[in-house]
């Protein structure tokens, strides 16, 4: 049973692949530049192009799983193919913004919100993994910590449950291979709640070197944020954090209760990850 591993570039997407591949699996790297896929020897790749549905076919012969990034560009042409390809399971990798009461128009949200639904709709069984805040999304800061300037923040007190990726990657091998999660919605979260401030203790910790923190205006991080960033979704992610910054972020379901192992740690991805934040 092949399984076909959409976002293959991606940290999360690659790291179901080679779990995967590992266990002895057969896998396909789906890319819409299939030839620059770095891959385990023996995974076959092949080109998928979301808004290009001419390409679905030859994609999904064959395949009997989908692990799938949210990307509602084709999504019910792709739907559709892989119907047709009498494909059985799509887990998706999607987020827990979509249970947000704007869910249907947060920019974040509704980009996921729409992949879920058209999903939904279709008699494939599909299990949708929504995990929370990345602990990785911490790579933002590397900039200014790696040359040793304050990091800028409206709401440094806003709370998060950060998720380590490879956690993710391991409920989604379950979820691929098990019994267990196929077919549920599961909301995902790191094991603790952390301010940013918080979580830049820890990586100063890790470092060896104190991480200044500047406390900004709302409107000096949209122009912070805006230089890469859509105006809306830097919008929308002010508006998160400044609602979590009223008290500890819920904990979900994490490799502790999903899996029966404990959750990796903030404090483990920073150590992992140090030499990111180091000067360059």
């Amino acid at each position: 049973m092949t399984t076909l591993i959409t976002g293959a570039r991606g940290k999360v997407g690659r790291a179901v692949l080679g779990r995967l591949h590992s266990a002895g699996h057969a896998v396909r790297a789906a890319s819409a530049h299939p030839a620059g896929l770095d891959v385990p020897a023996g995974v076959e790749t092949c080109e998928l192009v979301l808004d290009r549905p001419e390409t679905f076919a030859a994609a999904l012969d064959g395949v009997r799983q989908v692990f799938l990034y949210p990307e509602p560009s084709g999504i019910q042409e792709l739907v559709k193919a892989a119907e047709a390809a009498r494909v059985e399971h799509v887990v998706l990798l999607s987020s827990s913004s979509v249970l947000g009461p704007d869910a249907e128009t947060d920019p974040l949200a509704s980009h996921s919100l729409r992949v879920e639904r058209a999903l939904a709709a279709s008699p494939l069984t599909c299990t949708f993994l929504r995990p929370d805040a990345f602990a990785s999304n911490s790579f933002a800061w590397a900039h200014p910590i790696g040359r040793s300037m304050p990091v800028r923040l409206a709401y440094p007190d806003a709370q998060i449950a950060p998720i380590h990726p490879e956690d993710i990657a391991d409920i989604a091998f379950e979820a691929l291979t098990g019994d267990t999660l196929r077919g549920r919605s599961v909301t995902l979260t790191g094991p603790e709640s952390l301010s940013f401030r918080a979580q830049l203790a820890v990586l100063s910790a890790a470092i060896g070197r104190e991480v200044p923190v500047e406390h900004i205006s709302r409107e000096a991080a949209e122009e912070q944020m805006s230089a890469f960033m859509p105006a809306p979704m830097a919008g929308s992610l002010l508006d998160l954090w400044a609602a979590a910054s009223h008290g500890p972020a819920a904990v979900a379901d994490t490799t502790e209760t999903l899996l029966g192992r404990p959750a990796r740690s903030y404090a483990q991805w920073a150590a992992e990850n140090a030499p990111a934040f180091t000067a360059r």
